[in-house]
C-alpha cells in the first residue's frame, strides 16, 4: 500500500485570502468576519473579470467601445462597463455596503437593502489600463474599502471626502499571465495567486517589501515638453546617470505591480493643459499610496503626502510620484527646489 506523503501532496501551504484576512487580525469578531467577507466580494469580482478576459477575443461584444463617454469624459469601453457592473453584482444583497463608488459612475451606487446594515463603502476603479485591452496587455482593478461614517441620508456621500489614511482596505488584481490579488488591511502587503483549477486566490507572497532604492522609473515620456521643469530636469538626471532603467506599458497596475517588487518610481505628474495630473484620488492614488505605505515605500503629489490629500469632490484627480523612499524623496527635490526658485 502506496504511503502519502503529505509534504509534497500540495506545492505550498493552500492559504485562501478569507483565511488570511483572519489571520492577520487574530480575531473572528464580527469586524473581522465582515472584512474577510469584504475580500471574498472582491474576489469574486476579479475571478468573473479575468474569466471573461481570458475569452475577451472569442466573445461577441467584449472588446471595442460603447459609444458613450463617461463622467471623466473618457470613451467608455465595453469591458470597463462589464467590469463596473461585476463589481455592483458582486455587493448586491450582501448586506456588507451600502454604497458602491467608481470613476465609472457619476454618482455612488446605492443599495438600499443593504444600507440599513452595510457599514462600508467600497471605492474602485473596476479596469485601469482599459486602453490595453484590445492589444492583449495586462490590466488590472483598483479598490479601497472605508468605513461609512453618518446615514449619507441626502446621498452626497460626503463622509468619503477624508484623507486616506482613513481607508481600511486597499489593493489591486492583475491580470496579467497569472491573475494575482495584492491586498492590505493595515498588517502589511501580501499577493495571492488565482489557481483555475481551484478557483481560489492562494497566498503567493507575504509580507512585501519594496526596496529603499529601484533602478525603474515608469513614465510616460511622449508628455515631456507639457511637464513642469522640475519633471523634466529629473528626466534628463536619470538620462545622464547609469543605473536606471525605464520601463512603462501604460497600465497603471502592471507598472506599479513591477515598481513594488523591484523598487523605483512611478510618475504621473501634471501636465500644462492638465495641471491637476489625471488619476483620480479616491480609486488610483490613494488605495495605491496605502499599499506602498505598508510596504515600506512612499506615496507624493510633489509636495505632499498622498495619503494627506483632503478630496473636494469624489471624482479629484492628483499628481502621483509613488515608489521606492529614496526613488520618490529624489523626484521631490527636483519638485520642491523649483517651487523655491519660483517663490516670491
Amino acid at each position: 500500500m502506496l504511503e502519502l506523503d503529505h509534504k509534497h501532496a500540495i506545492d505550498r501551504d493552500c492559504t485562501t485570502l478569507s483565511r488570511h484576512v483572519l489571520q492577520q487580525l487574530q480575531s473572528f469578531s464580527a469586524d473581522a468576519q465582515d472584512l474577510s467577507a469584504l475580500m471574498n466580494r472582491i474576489a469574486l469580482a476579479g475571478k468573473l473579470i479575468a474569466r471573461r478576459l481570458t475569452r475577451s477575443g472569442l466573445v461577441e461584444e467584449a472588446l471595442g467601445f460603447t459609444g458613450d463617454t463617461n463622467v471623466q469624459g473618457e470613451a467608455v469601453k465595453k469591458m470597463d462597463l462589464y467590469a463596473n457592473q461585476v463589481f455592483i453584482s458582486a455587493f448586491e444583497q450582501s448586506g456588507l455596503v451600502c454604497r458602491l463608488a467608481s470613476e465609472e459612475m457619476e454618482k455612488p451606487y446605492y443599495i438600499p437593502e443593504n444600507c440599513p446594515i452595510g457599514r462600508y463603502t467600497l471605492l474602485y476603479d473596476p479596469i485601469d489600463g482599459s486602453s490595453n485591452l484590445d492589444i492583449n496587455i495586462n490590466v488590472g482593478s483598483i479598490f479601497a474599502v472605508r468605513r461609512q461614517e453618518g446615514e449619507d441620508l441626502d446621498e452626497s456621500a460626503s463622509d468619503l471626502l477624508q484623507p486616506g489614511h482613513n481607508q481600511i482596505a486597499a489593493g489591486y488584481i492583475l491580470y496579467g499571465p497569472s491573475t494575482m490579488l495584492v491586498y492590505s488591511i493595515g498588517h502589511g502587503v501580501h499577493a495571492f495567486t488565482l489557481d483555475p483549477n481551484l478557483g481560489e486566490f492562494i497566498l503567493s507572497q507575504e509580507n512585501i517589501r519594496v526596496p529603499d532604492h529601484g533602478p525603474v522609473y515608469s513614465v510616460n515620456e511622449g508628455n515631456f515638453w507639457q511637464w513642469d521643469e522640475s519633471i523634466r530636469e529629473f528626466t534628463r538626471y536619470v538620462h545622464q546617470h547609469q543605473g536606471y532603467t525605464a520601463r512603462y506599458s501604460g497600465a497603471l497596475v502592471g507598472d506599479f505591480h513591477r515598481i513594488l517588487l523591484q523598487g523605483g518610481v512611478f510618475l504621473y505628474p501634471g501636465t500644462a493643459r492638465k495641471p491637476e495630473g489625471k488619476l483620480r484620488l479616491l480609486y488610483e492614488s490613494a488605495p495605491l499610496a496605502y499599499l506602498i505605505e505598508q510596504a515600506g515605500g512612499r506615496a507624493s503629489t510633489g509636495i505632499q503626502d498622498i495619503l494627506e490629500v483632503m478630496p473636494d469632490e469624489i471624482h479629484q484627480r492628483t499628481p502621483l510620484i509613488i515608489g521606492s523612499r529614496e526613488n520618490v524623496a529624489l523626484v521631490e527635490s527636483f519638485v520642491q527646489r523649483d517651487t523655491a526658485k519660483s517663490a516670491p
